[in-house]
């Protein structure tokens, strides 16, 4: 009887935090405030970008002043040349909230004259629902160094999410089970 006292409490906990970590996560372009301007470098974005793990229904929220700039969600071509001329979609609102609702590649750019070139535009790669990252990055020669993605370290059931908040579907469904799984072991012992 007092092991169900004990394993009850684990198990809604462990619950708890499987509904958690399945829910979309929202990231500030750029990891902070007023990211979205003219950057400090051409690739920052693009570093910050490749360094957090996005997945189908994360948002990605774009913070800049819409009295002088708006975000374009443009074609990978349009993209490479900063072609403002035929936008999938424009957003002009200043705290814009983005759905990435498919997994691949989505691309934006500032509307702003001369930002694009100075590097204010940014490549984000959607993982699928049920994707896992390989442990060594696979060769894509096609791909600009800067537009590969860096492999997801490998993550303990028992280790906390990474800091981007990014742990997701992936590894809470997995720690839960392995986690139910060990409880189990040490009640039958």
């Amino acid at each position: 009887m007092a092991s169900v006292r004990i394993v009850l409490p684990i198990l809604t906990l462990l619950l708890l935090l499987c509904i958690c970590s399945a829910a979309p996560t929202e990231f500030v372009v750029g990891g902070k405030a007023n990211s979205w301007t003219s950057p400090p470098s051409p690739e920052s974005l693009n570093q910050w970008a490749e360094k957090t793990r996005f997945k189908v229904g994360d948002l990605l929220l774009f913070d800049f002043d819409p009295s002088t700039d708006s975000v374009l969600q443009v074609t990978k071509e349009d993209y490479l040349s900063c072609s403002k001329s035929h936008p999938i979609k424009e957003y002009k609102d200043g705290k814009t909230k983005v759905e990435l609702g498919r997994p691949g590649p989505f691309y934006f750019l500032s509307k702003a004259d001369g930002n694009c070139e100075k590097g204010q535009k940014l490549t984000v790669i959607v993982l699928s629902v049920g994707h896992h990252r390989h442990s060594a990055p696979l060769a894509a020669p096609a791909l600009a160094p800067s537009l590969l993605v860096s492999p997801e370290p490998t993550l303990s059931p028992l280790a906390p999410p990474p800091a981007n908040g990014a742990f997701g579907v992936r590894g809470g469904f997995t720690g839960i089970l392995v986690g139910i799984v060990s409880l189990m072991g040490m009640l039958l012992v």
